[in-house]
């Protein structure tokens, strides 16, 4: 059928013309106007009941809204959220769902057109996001299995003093263990993170980017901070360097607490800290989280069974293994030569494995460090290990 010669209404009308001749089935009839058989026998009813009025096209829109959320539930959102202004509608709801689980409240997107309407939520221009290279996380099945560290980045108070939050949660939870001001120097966390080894126990990993105090360009990556958490028993993962997403879970918490305390910045850093304290109990114990149900960290958090031990004993080495101890200089001495190591094991004993090519293996603990070359007498350090399929920067 010529559409483009003839007006809709035209072509309607020759259509119906045709189909009460009754010369062609309406199957045949409908592929020769281009339209579909439901809507062959709805124009059809419709000129049989209206005339030609009834094939005039109609408004799609609905008459009337089938459902219109109560005034008292708004009010309760529109309560909630100017007494969270971060939270989202799915936090909201889950609090309320707790608080009232026999009200029918309405689902996330209509909660977000309510506050939308009260001028509580503001758009925000989406940006584009790198896919995760990794799952770091996919093995995190109980609290205290991975413990996430780091500082989030440094920013001055009112009056000009530097702030640098160091951060510790449980990964499994979201549980905010730690956050406090400190120097981004290896003794002041160390002392504040055996704080909370004592406190919550020892976790069985932890995760941080490859920055001081937490790493070093050194054998296997160690710190002297490090150091201390693999005699303690801790395996140690580091994410790859650029690619703050494979510690996710933390980073998204950071941005939380940056929105949250930061802008603007406290007065003193006494202020600040107050503030901070403030965060991590609602952070804990009030804000719902998507990842547990709608559930609080506190709710999925408990005390690791392994305990922080009053002395600290040194690695232990099979009868395979040559033991000798690092010099103040980072040094040791092997095969008559000194062999340089790394400075952050200065007095730790390093374990020695002669390999098959001849060349020796040198570990700390369960931490690989490098190779001592049998003709150069060299090591040829590692680097720090990473996750398993990760891609590296530039690649």
């Amino acid at each position: 059928m010529p559409w483009k010669e003839l007006s809709v209404m035209d072509a309607k009308l020759s259509f119906i013309a045709e189909c009460l001749r009754g010369e062609e089935p309406m199957t045949v009839l409908c592929e020769r106007y281009g339209i579909s058989r439901e809507t062959g026998y709805v124009w059809k009813r419709r000129y049989g009941a209206e005339g030609p009025l009834g094939l005039a096209e109609r408004s799609r829109a609905r008459h009337h809204l089938a459902h219109s959320t109560p005034v008292a539930i708004v009010e309760q959102l529109i309560a909630l959220r100017e007494l969270h202004p971060y939270w989202g509608a799915r936090k909201l709801l889950g609090v309320l769902e707790r608080r009232d689980p026999q009200t029918d409240w309405p689902a996330a997107s209509t909660v977000t057109d309510i506050l939308k309407r009260a001028g509580l939520v503001n758009s925000r221009r989406r940006r584009r996001h790198a896919e995760p290279l990794s799952q770091p996380f996919a093995a995190v099945t109980a609290a205290n299995d991975t413990w996430c560290i780091d500082f989030k980045g440094w920013f001055r108070t009112a009056d000009g003093e530097r702030c640098d939050p160091l951060t510790v949660t449980d990964a499994h939870s979201r549980y905010i263990l730690g956050l406090r001001i400190m120097p981004e120097r290896s003794q002041p966390v160390r002392e504040a993170v055996d704080a909370l080894f004592k406190e919550y126990g020892l976790p069985r990993s932890m995760r941080s980017d490859n920055g001081s105090p937490f790493a070093s360009i050194g054998a296997g990556g160690l710190s002297t901070l490090s150091v201390h958490w693999v005699k303690l028993g801790i395996r140690l993962e580091r994410i790859v360097p650029g690619c703050p997403q494979q510690n996710g879970r933390h980073e998204r918490m950071h941005a939380t607490l940056k929105a949250e305390t930061t802008r603007p910045a406290a007065g003193n850093l006494a202020a600040q800290q107050a503030r901070f304290d403030r965060f991590r109990a609602e952070f804990n114990h009030q804000r719902p989280h998507e990842a547990l149900g709608q559930q609080m960290p506190a709710e999925h958090y408990q005390r690791s069974p392994r305990v922080m031990p009053d002395r600290v004993a040194e690695p232990w080495y099979d009868a395979e293994h040559a033991v000798r101890r690092v010099r103040p200089t980072g040094e040791i001495k092997w095969g008559g030569e000194s062999v340089f190591i790394s400075q952050a094991l200065a007095g730790e004993p390093v374990g020695i494995a002669e390999t098959e090519s001849g060349d020796w293996l040198v570990r700390f603990a369960s931490v690989d460090l490098g190779m001592i070359d049998r003709r150069t007498k060299k090591l040829n350090r590692f680097a720090a290990p990473h996750p398993p399929g990760a891609a590296k920067p530039g690649t």
